[in-house]
C-alpha cells in the first residue's frame, strides 16, 4: 500500500490509493482499534447501511453444535 509519516501533532495522511479503495470521505469518523501492537482504522458506518448485507448467506455450519444454546 504505502508508508506514512507521523507528524509532530501525531497526525497521518491516509494514502490516496487506500482512500479510493475504501471510499473514504472528508470528515468521516473512524474507529481506532489497537490489538497486539497493530493499529487499525475502521470506517464508522450508520447501522442502516448494513441492512441486507447477509442476504442469501448460507446459515449451515456457522457454529459447532456444542456451541449452540
Amino acid at each position: 500500500m504505502g508508508t506514512v509519516t507521523i507528524s509532530p501533532k501525531y497526525q497521518v495522511v491516509i494514502p490516496k490509493e487506500a482512500r479510493e479503495k475504501t471510499h473514504l470521505k472528508k470528515g468521516q469518523k473512524m474507529i481506532v482499534v489497537v490489538k497486539s501492537g497493530i493499529i487499525s482504522f475502521i470506517p464508522s458506518r450508520a447501522l442502516n447501511e448494513f441492512r441486507g448485507f447477509a442476504k442469501g448467506m448460507d446459515k449451515q455450519n456457522i457454529r459447532e453444535k456444542k456451541d449452540r444454546v
